[in-house]
């Protein structure tokens, strides 16, 4: 099968991809090779959703570390992102330190990557039609702490790429930041929260 071109390149619509639709599992964090590997409880929100701009931003609260200041308490943050359009961003990143080699590493560890890394090579400078894909492909980008403060201890400098599966709402996600332990995988599944009178906490975002 040819690889698919569309003039266009728009992201199509999803039920998952909509304001106040939340997500919770758990990202496994590993601090060092001798270390056991941790598994942070996570929720996602998304705050607002503009295909349009190729734009998404959410709140992410993590909890379930096993020790520091706030091992007891969840930690909260704001985050943007970019809707893998192939007109507002690519799936090249070009900026957070992260290589044509950081990219490719990272967005091969989807399963539905697959095909769009056969069809990026066989195109070349062409565009995918990442609009007929079933899977949605973005960059989440942590922006600043909620609820604590900077000397939390917790670092906020890398960045996820994340895959969103269109029929199941299921997300996978990698954390990057080369000065943390690679490949944190992110794993969330769809809630009812925020789509039937419940949401976060009322944060206030700035």
């Amino acid at each position: 099968r040819p690889p698919m071109v569309t003039s266009s390149g728009r992201t199509l619509p999803s039920a998952f991809l909509s304001v106040g639709q939340a997500f919770q599992g758990t990202q496994h964090v590993s601090h060092n090779c001798n270390a056991a590997e941790e598994a942070w409880k996570v929720t996602v929100q998304f705050q607002e959703v503009d295909l349009q701009r190729g734009y998404i931003c959410g709140s992410m609260e993590a909890y379930g570390f096993s020790s520091g200041p706030h091992s007891s308490t969840s930690i909260v943050t704001f985050w943007e992102g970019d809707i893998i359009d192939n007109v507002n961003s690519s799936f090249f990143t070009s900026r957070w330190g992260a290589s044509h080699d950081t990219d490719m590493d990272h967005w091969t560890r989807f399963k539905g990557f697959a095909g769009m890394k056969e069809g990026m090579q066989a195109l070349g400078k062409r565009k995918l039609d990442v609009a007929s894909s079933p899977h949605i492909f973005m960059r989440w980008k942590e922006k600043f702490f909620v609820n604590v403060g900077p000397e939390c201890g917790l670092t906020i400098a890398g960045f996820y790429y994340a895959c969103l599966d269109r029929s199941t709402g299921r997300i996978e996600g990698f954390y990057y930041d080369p000065n943390s332990s690679p490949y944190q995988k992110l794993e969330l599944t769809p809630t009812l929260q925020g789509r039937n009178g419940y949401s976060f906490a009322g944060y206030q975002f700035q």
